[in-house]
């Protein structure tokens, strides 16, 4: 085997991996090669992963064929316990001799404050590659994210799926191992039908180019994906349409097929009176179709549909896979004609048969908590409480239909539809469309207020519930959703500008709920652990950073839009040439104030002038006199960044008087003074946040 870099392959053959999970299972196998490649010492270029719904592989360029060897240093054994009397070695001194692969006469002697010790230097040569990499293959498969593993056939072997072949190179070579009860070897697998013989590779790196010409199998998921993307596009275009290709569906589409080869497929128009979302749940979620829309944005009789194989009659392909929908559809047609039947209003007193959950009461019990709660945001946000209060009384209906039973992603969206139907008012429609919004990061917001007062409410309400009876939100469970439930409830404050006081709506929620609890200011607390990471994973403010963030939580701001001000504040203050120094001051302050916390204080109101002794009291105090009132109609206005800017032009009678006064001094009438203040700037910077916790 040649000593320089080779490339490396693995490849682990295996039935149907499953679509969802295909993309995490691919970057988790490479990621775990790389890892254990560093573990190992072995050098290496970029490595690359590849998946198919029929295969996990990774290709490693360049890999070092062995171990740089290792200098070794060892402590052994004391001397006085390595020789005998004699001077003869003892059992000790043999053993790690011999552990070190050498004798007893090649060791060395180390001195230490406790006494004299056996030592060995020396290296120790490293493994070859081949020797390694079963051991790092096998670890990297066995951390795989699989909630369950399966076995197959007579064997022990636990993976995903059953495996059929392995193919592990390097350079030319197969190296030797047995991975999930397969023996490793240089061939692999084309597609099913096209090339179901196997495909000798010769080299790592003409895996791909083999499995392409060879195997009808486009091995890279990322490449997979564009083509189908193309394909798409393309076939829409050609019919003089537009198709709908959502990165869910392409990245769905792409780990179910090999081969991918669009083919247009129509349907009977009269499946167009069907509502849009249905029509593109049905063909997007049910049948993984891409939908086709006119020019003008219409939907279309038609889909893009994506075959794994290249039919030498498309017609029977575009056929079968038209002849797949049609009861789909006919479904979806029966379901929402007969849903229409009866009205929204009609299952209202149904909800109380739906259980929400069992100490929580019914959907009934639910609707009429978040009635109330809907209706008083309603009426604080400026908006129509009436019809909020409709859309909370008729919001859960849907979920009696058909149409919603065999569709449960378009809960609240159907309600919408069913509730135009019935003639309910266009407000208290779109309320109920919009009650889930937004449904995951970076979903749209509602965009009515009955909608917005709704979707807080409703999701307040479950946060509070799920708190009461103990479901609070774990590492690894959250069955609620409350994480996303609470965030929803922030961006729609924050985002949409609306003023609400979220302690007193907690407090309500929490009271309305049918487990009598005291937990307001935990679910208060749990809410603002949300929001932080709503501002440090995608706020886009610059500056932004924990430490500013928990320099406006000290003052526990009631509303998310009054913290949102601040946060900006803050961090564009932090910006200013003046802020270390005023940061710095800050906590300089906090300190002497702390120390000082069983000292009398003048009021600012108070202060005699005749006990100032040097200029720079009175500098800052006209300082303090002179911004005290602009800065406080300003904190009033929430016009923090306007209040800070201010603020920071008190840095020179701040530095000055920090560098010619002392603040305790013997005469405790102008110790009082001074330390009024400090006190009294403390609270200008403190309106806003608590800039003692900024900085080093």
């Amino acid at each position: 085997m040649t000593s320089g870099p080779q490339n490396f392959l693995v490849e682990i053959g295996t039935e149907e991996l499953p679509p969802l999970a295909l993309s995490e299972l691919s970057a988790t196998f490479a990621k775990g090669i790389e890892d254990g490649l560093a573990a190992a010492r072995l050098d290496h270029g970029p490595v690359v992963a590849y998946a198919t719904p029929r295969r996990l592989a990774v290709l490693v360029p360049l890999l070092a064929a062995r171990q740089p060897d290792e200098e070794v240093r060892r402590r052994g054994p004391p001397v006085n316990a390595a020789f005998d009397a004699q001077g003869k070695p003892t059992k000790a001194a043999t053993a790690f001799a011999d552990s070190c692969g050498t004798t007893v006469q090649g060791l060395g002697r180390l001195r230490e404050e406790k006494g004299e010790y056996l030592f060995f230097t020396g290296k120790r040569a490293g493994a070859t590659t081949p020797q390694l990499l079963p051991g790092i293959v096998a670890k990297s498969l066995d951390a795989l994210p699989i909630p369950r593993r399966m076995r197959w056939g007579s064997g022990d072997a636990e993976f995903v799926r059953p495996v059929h072949w392995v193919v592990m190179l390097f350079g030319r070579s197969v190296v030797p191992a047995t991975i999930l009860g397969v023996v490793a070897g240089n061939e692999t697998r084309g597609h099913r039908f096209h090339a179901p013989q196997a495909i000798r590779i010769t080299e790592p790196s003409a895996y791909a180019p083999a499995l392409r010409e060879k195997g009808h199998v486009i091995a890279d998921l990322a490449e997979r994906r564009e083509r189908i993307r193309k394909g798409v596009v393309e076939a829409a275009d050609r019919n003089g349409r537009h198709a709908i290709a959502s990165e869910e569906l392409l990245d769905a589409v792409a780990a179910l097929v090999e081969w991918p080869v669009p083919v247009v497929g129509r349907f009977e128009e009269r499946f167009l009176e069907l509502p849009r979302e249905v029509l593109i749940a049905t063909l997007q979620d049910h049948q993984r179709y891409f939908p086709i829309e006119d020019r003008s944005g219409n939907l279309a009789a038609a889909f893009v549909a994506i075959s794994n194989i290249e039919s030498r009659d498309p017609a029977r392909v575009v056929s079968g896979n038209e002849r797949v929908v049609r009861p789909r559809l006919a479904d979806a047609a029966f379901f929402w004609d007969n849903d229409r039947k009866r009205s929204l209003a009609s299952r209202v007193e149904a909800l109380k048969g739906v259980i929400f959950q069992t100490k929580l009461g019914s959907l009934y019990d639910k609707t009429q908590r978040v009635r109330s709660l809907a209706q008083s945001i309603a009426q604080t946000i400026g908006g129509d409480d009436a019809a909020a209060a409709r859309a909370a009384e008729l919001a859960k209906c849907d979920l009696l239909t058909s149409l919603v039973g065999e569709f449960p992603e378009l809960q609240g969206t159907m309600g919408g539809h069913f509730a135009r139907h019935d003639r309910e008012p266009d407000a208290v429609a779109q309320a109920i469309a919009e009650q889930y919004l937004p449904r995951f990061a970076g979903d749209q917001l509602p965009r009515s207020k009955p909608g917005m007062a709704l979707a807080v409410a409703d999701k307040l309400d479950t946060i509070c519930g799920a708190f009461a009876i103990g479901q609070r939100p774990t590492g690894a469970r959250d069955p609620f959703g409350l994480r996303r439930a609470a965030l929803g409830v922030l961006r729609i404050a924050i985002e949409l500008k609306l003023e609400v006081d979220l302690k007193a709506l907690i407090v309500t929620a929490s009271a309305a709920q049918p487990v009598k609890n005291s937990l307001s200011a935990e679910i208060y607390d749990y809410m603002m652990e949300r929001l932080r990471a709503y501002y440090l994973e995608d706020s886009g403010i610059s500056g932004m950073s924990s430490e500013v963030f928990d320099a406006v939580l000290v003052n526990q701001p009631a509303s998310p839009l009054d913290f949102d001000a601040r946060v900006r504040a803050v961090a564009d203050f932090l910006s200013l040439p003046e802020a270390p120094a005023l940061t710095a001051a800050n906590k300089r302050i906090a300190n002497i104030l702390r120390q000082a916390a069983d000292a009398p204080v003048s009021a600012f109101g108070d202060i005699d002038h005749k006990l100032f002794e040097k200029d720079e009291e009175r500098t800052l105090f006209a300082a303090l006199e002179k911004n005290r009132r602009d800065v406080g109609t300003w904190l009033r206005e929430r016009r923090y960044g306007d209040a800070m800017k201010r603020l920071a032009s008190l840095r020179g009678p701040v530095d000055a008087f920090f560098d010619a006064v002392m603040v305790m001094h013997d005469n405790p009438r102008i110790r009082a003074q001074r330390l009024g203040l400090l006190r009294a700037l403390r609270e200008l910077f403190m309106h806003t946040a608590d800039l003692s916790r900024l900085g080093a």
